[in-house]
């Protein structure tokens, strides 16, 4: 499955459209006057995180003529979603749903996606297989570490100490690209600017989160990042210590108007954007979307007041430069156990980095 799903993240430069061209038609479409697009949360879809940035793009779409939407908050991982995806079908004639969180996908995605052939079901995570999986089923996700080193550019010019702290759930792949990349986006700026990471080892732990940030700022931490599902905790933790903060997942402006700086954040409006062009003018449904700045699916939140001057300069730069094919991972890299981990310039959307397992050089903290 990876190798397949490689392929297609070759595909990436040539952004969505190219994406929509190479997928598979699921059978005969028509155009349509009206649909009706469902979305499904693991949470509530205020919470100022995951669920919020689904919620959030929804409410975009609802602006678009002839699109209804349906929403479900607080739906587990459970045979309670299959419930839930059947009732859109079933009594709000839903065309497409989206299933947002990651255990939704098998057996949930994948079973009810064979009893409904004639309804779309996409999933947030690069989980579908084109040679086995159903073809009304598919994946969307972004490239969230594009906008964390954006996040670590304005982190490194708005810090006086150049001592960052990163809160994060667990030490897979998606977190430690996102921290690795916000430590690359300091030391872009500041190259002797570090990282120190705790890991709560849960994606919601409001506790175990506001001791992490705690523990960051007592060990001189001036700017505090995370990748938990809702960083509302870590946010206003850091709010009341006077301690800068770079978001994640959604906007949380608000929760700091005094030192909050900028945040990492997926566009999901332009995915459900499309979807909802395609089913409207009957053509095939995308399988597969996935990007990154390149073609507008990660932004940054508007910069708060944490962020200088020479940070709001730096970090817009840094997104043109990505824009642009700017590459983040440039050797030789070390991890920081000291083994080179990157020998040369790696593109952002390398296979290679779909299987990151380190912390670079710079970080303070490990894995185990």
């Amino acid at each position: 499955m990876m190798k397949t799903l490689i392929s297609r993240r070759r595909l990436l430069k040539n952004g969505a459209a190219a994406l929509a061209a190479s997928t598979m038609p699921f059978g005969a479409a028509h155009a349509a006057d009206k649909i009706t697009i469902g979305a499904i949360y693991v949470g509530t879809r205020d919470d100022f995180g995951w669920n919020q940035s689904h919620a959030a793009a929804m409410d975009i779409l609802r602006q678009v003529p002839g699109v209804s939407v349906v929403e479900e908050e607080n739906v587990a991982e459970t045979d309670a979603v299959a419930k839930s995806m059947e009732s859109m079908i079933n009594f709000d004639g839903a065309n497409l749903i989206l299933a947002t969180s990651f255990g939704y996908y098998n057996p949930f995605v994948l079973d009810i996606a064979t009893q409904y052939p004639g309804v779309q079901l996409r999933h947030c995570a690069p989980l579908w297989n084109p040679d086995t999986d159903p073809q009304n089923a598919g994946s969307y996700f972004s490239y969230l570490n594009q906008a964390h080193y954006v996040n670590g550019v304005a982190a490194g010019l708005s810090s006086i100490s150049g001592k960052l702290g990163f809160v994060a759930a667990k030490p897979v792949q998606t977190v430690l690209s996102n921290c690795n990349s916000f430590l690359l986006g300091a030391r872009s700026v500041n190259p002797n600017a570090t990282v120190q990471v705790i890991f709560t080892g849960s994606w919601s732990m409001p506790v175990r989160e506001a001791e992490a940030t705690n523990a960051l700022i007592d060990a001189g931490c001036d700017v505090i990042s995370c990748h938990v599902d809702s960083p509302k905790v870590v946010i206003e933790t850091a709010e009341a210590r006077g301690v800068k903060t770079c978001g994640h997942n959604a906007d949380q402006r608000d929760l700091a108007p005094n030192g909050f700086i900028t945040g990492a954040e997926s566009n999901w409006s332009t995915t459900y954007k499309i979807y909802a062009d395609a089913l409207m003018k009957g053509e095939t449904v995308p399988n597969l979307i996935a990007g990154g700045y390149h073609n507008d699916m990660v932004m940054n939140t508007p910069f708060g007041a944490g962020a200088t001057p020479d940070a709001r300069a730096a970090a817009t730069a840094a997104i043109k430069g990505l824009k642009g094919g700017k590459p983040i991972y440039v050797g030789p890299l070390k991890d920081n156990t000291g083994k080179i981990v990157i020998e040369g310039e790696v593109d952002n959307y390398a296979p290679e980095l779909e299987t990151m397992n380190y912390l670079l050089e710079g970080i303070i903290g490990s894995t185990t």
